[in-house]
């Protein structure tokens, strides 16, 4: 059982032993560099790792501290940087899930002869008629974390227990209650447990992006005026720009081999074309164009989509209702229902009415 610390890992570990599951409490070092130190929402936090071994001797499981520094920093943090120098914005969260809280945790679950690896994800596994696994979204919906999880290989998968599925979080506190866990009334952790407050103040101090000023420019490639440097923008993004219209002013592309920042209004930012490269199926590779839902983002709501396969690994997104500040690098994941069928990274976006054509 993955021990973040919180309440949600701690009911989730209970349960399961309720269940009468042999339990094991794994708690990750990560990160520890001066934002997490003084975040007492971060997962994280150095408290965190003090918190989840007292649940575990609440529990009377067994406890162990992985130390898995320099994965994270290699797997995540490496990763967070060179999307913003790429012009892209990166979701850690969705690598995080990936290669460390998946993969690595599998690895050491094989270590200590564990049958399975359990989280306190807010997320649902089911199985078809024929026995296969399924990823679907949670009886939490506010909680949703599916699209966080769609990163997750299928053999992973199958190893995968979340036993907080069926339950919302306020029931969730209440049996944390109950059993007398300190976690209790702890609050939810942060999205990004190693970013303080600003992400340009991080990608700063990892001393390998600084300043490096370019032109602001329109569609028509006027200049309008100048930036800090590509990284320090992303796509949709309205404030901190210092340049005043009658209306507002958005970042709606970023050219990284010209260090230009793009330019537009509102109206500028929508689009209907996605393509979507590096896809993770949960279900059998279509072959032909199919109807989904898409989530673009994680705050996004979702829209409908037709998904039409360009290789086993990519796929073009047409959607009837153009969409707004569709971001290269951020993930769009496909369902069907509530089933998640799988996803990867949106390279680029377009809008095939006005012609625009926005690369990563």
């Amino acid at each position: 059982m993955a021990m973040s610390g919180g309440v949600d890992s701690s009911v989730a570990a209970a349960l399961l032993k309720e269940e009468g599951y042999q339990v094991i409490g794994l708690h990750l070092k990560l990160y520890q560099g001066p934002e997490a130190k003084k975040r007492i929402k971060s997962c994280c936090s150095l408290d965190e790792a003090l918190d989840a071994r007292l649940i575990c001797e609440r529990l009377e499981i067994p406890f162990y501290v992985l130390d898995f520094q320099e994965d994270f920093q290699s797997n995540v943090i490496d990763y967070f940087v060179n999307e913003y120098a790429l012009g892209r914005t990166p979701n850690p969260c969705v690598m995080c899930n990936r290669t460390v809280k998946s993969e690595l945790l599998l690895k050491k679950a094989d270590e200590l002869d564990c049958e399975f690896l359990a989280t306190g994800h807010y997320a649902k596994i089911l199985k078809d008629d024929s026995g296969k696994i399924e990823l679907h979204r949670p009886r939490d919906r506010k909680k949703d974390q599916t699209y966080f999880l769609h990163g997750i290989p299928y053999h992973q998968l199958q190893r995968l227990i979340f036993p907080l599925q069926d339950h919302i979080k306020s029931e969730v506190r209440l049996i944390a209650e109950k059993l007398k866990l300190d976690s209790a009334s702890k609050p939810d952790s942060q999205e990004i447990c190693f970013i303080d407050e600003d992400y340009r103040q991080f990608l700063k101090a990892q001393n390998r992006i600084t300043e490096n000023p370019g032109n602001f420019i329109n569609l028509d490639g006027k200049v309008l005026g100048r930036h800090r440097g590509v990284p320090f923008y992303t796509v949709g993004q309205r404030r901190g720009l210092g340049i005043s219209d009658r209306t507002p002013w958005y970042v709606v592309a970023i050219n990284v081999d010209e260090n230009q920042v793009v330019l537009g209004k509102r109206e500028n930012l929508l689009f209907n074309e996605v393509q979507v490269k590096e896809i993770n199926w949960l279900i059998e590779p279509p072959k032909d164009p199919r109807e989904a839902m898409v989530q673009l983002r994680y705050s996004h709501r979702g829209c409908e989509a037709i998904l039409t396969p360009l290789a086993a690994d990519k796929a073009i997104l047409h959607l009837p209702h153009s969409e707004r500040a569709v971001t290269a690098g951020q993930a769009a994941v496909f369902y069907e229902g509530d089933r998640v069928l799988g996803g990867g990274w949106i390279e680029s976006c377009s809008n095939e009415e006005t012609s625009m054509d926005i690369p990563a």
